[in-house]
C-alpha cells in the first residue's frame, strides 16, 4: 500500500525482539515493523553494528512507505549468537596485506544466515537493503541466491575488488589496533571513530553518539566477533563478474566523503549491475544521517517499484 494511503497518525507496529535458528548453532535476533501483508524488506547492517543502528524512525518511515521491515543482528553482533572460534591479530594483519587468511566464516556464510532468516519468516523473497558490510552481504545474497531478491539497495559498500572502496590510511591503526575493555572505553572509542568517519555535512552531536554507543555496548559487543567479521570482509572475493549477471532493480547510495569505504566502491558496484541507479551524496560519510532519511526512503521505494 503506498504511503499516501496510510493513516499517518498511526505509527507502524513494531514486534518484540525475536530469535530465529539459522543453522550451525547460530541464532539471529530480529525485529519487524509494519504490516506483514506489505512487501518484505530486509535490512542488513555493517561491521560490528547491531540492528538498532537502523534507526527506529527510519524503520517506521520505511514501513509507512509500504514495506514490512525486518532488521536483525548479524552473527557475532548484538543479541545474536557468538561464534566459538578464536582469532589472532596477526590473521587480521595478514588479511589486510594479502586478502588471504584463515577465517571462521565467510561472506557467503553471512549471506546464508540472511537467507535462513527469510526461510524462518516464510518469505520466498524480499527487497534487500544493506549498508557497508551489510551491502556486501546483500550483494552476495543477490549473486548466490538470486531468486530470493526482489530488489537490491547497496549503501556505502563495495564489490569486494581490492582496488576500489578502500579505507582512508588514517583509519588503519584504529581498525587493526588493540582496544581497551569496558563500557567507558568502548564509548570513548566509538565516539572517536564516528568523529572520523561520520558525515561532515550532517554532524552528529557527541552526546547522541555516546548514547548510541552505550546502548550498543549494553546489547552486547564482542571484540573477537568484530575481528571475525573483518576477516570475512578482507578475504571476500571480487563479485564484479557475478554482479554483471543480475537482472533485478538495483540502487547504489554512497557518500562522497566516505573515509571507511571510498566512493569508488559504490561507483564500481553501480557500474557492474545492469541498470543500477547510482546516488552519490555530497558531504555524506559512512553513516546514515537522519536528515537523509527522506532521500533514502524515496529512493528505496522507487527501486522496489521497478520490481515485477
Amino acid at each position: 500500500m503506498p504511503a499516501s494511503h496510510r493513516d499517518s497518525t498511526q505509527p507502524p507496529v513494531a514486534s518484540d525482539e525475536l530469535r530465529a535458528p539459522v543453522g550451525n548453532h547460530v541464532e539471529l535476533c530480529y525485529q519487524t515493523f509494519g504490516d506483514p501483508d506489505d512487501e518484505p524488506l530486509l535490512l542488513v547492517m555493517g561491521l560490528s553494528g547491531p540492528m538498532t543502528w537502523w534507526d527506529q524512525a527510519f524503520c517506521e518511515q520505511l514501513a509507512g512507505a509500504g514495506f514490512h521491515v525486518v532488521r536483525y543482528d548479524n552473527r557475532d553482533t548484538g543479541r545474536s549468537s557468538r561464534v566459538a572460534a578464536p582469532v589472532r591479530r596477526d590473521q587480521l594483519v595478514r588479511a589486510f596485506a594479502t586478502g588471504r587468511a584463515r577465517t571462521p566464516y565467510t561472506m557467503s556464510d553471512l549471506a546464508g544466515d540472511a537467507v535462513a532468516l527469510l526461510d524462518h519468516l516464510g518469505l520466498e523473497s524480499a527487497h534487500l537493503v544493506g549498508v557497508s558490510m551489510g551491502g556486501m552481504i546483500a550483494q552476495t545474497i543477490a549473486v548466490e541466491h538470486p531468486t530470493r531478491v526482489r530488489s537490491l539497495t547497496s549503501i556505502s559498500s563495495t564489490t569486494g575488488r581490492r582496488t576500489v572502496g578502500w579505507q582512508h590510511p588514517s583509519l588503519l591503526p584504529r581498525l587493526i589496533g588493540p582496544r581497551k575493555a569496558g563500557r567507558d572505553a568502548y564509548i570513548d572509542s566509538s565516539v572517536a571513530m564516528w568523529a572520523l568517519i561520520g558525515s561532515a555535512a550532517y554532524p552528529s552531536a557527541p552526546e547522541a553518539l555516546r548514547t548510541r554507543a552505550g546502548e550498543t555496548f549494553d546489547r552486547g559487543v564482542s571484540a573477537s566477533g568484530v575481528v571475525r567479521q573483518m576477516l570475512a570482509i578482507l578475504t571476500q572475493g571480487d563479485r564484479t563478474p557475478r554482479l554483471r549477471s543480475l537482472r533485478i532493480p538495483a540502487l547504489v547510495i554512497h557518500g562522497n566523503a566516505d573515509k571507511m569505504v571510498h566512493v569508488s566502491g559504490g561507483r564500481s558496484t553501480a557500474a557492474a549491475i545492469p541498470g543500477a541507479e547510482l546516488v552519490t551524496i555530497d558531504g555524506m560519510g559512512h553513516d546514515l544521517p537522519p536528515e537523509l532519511f527522506d532521500t533514502f526512503v524515496d529512493a528505496i521505494r522507487r527501486t522496489a517499484d521497478r520490481a515485477s
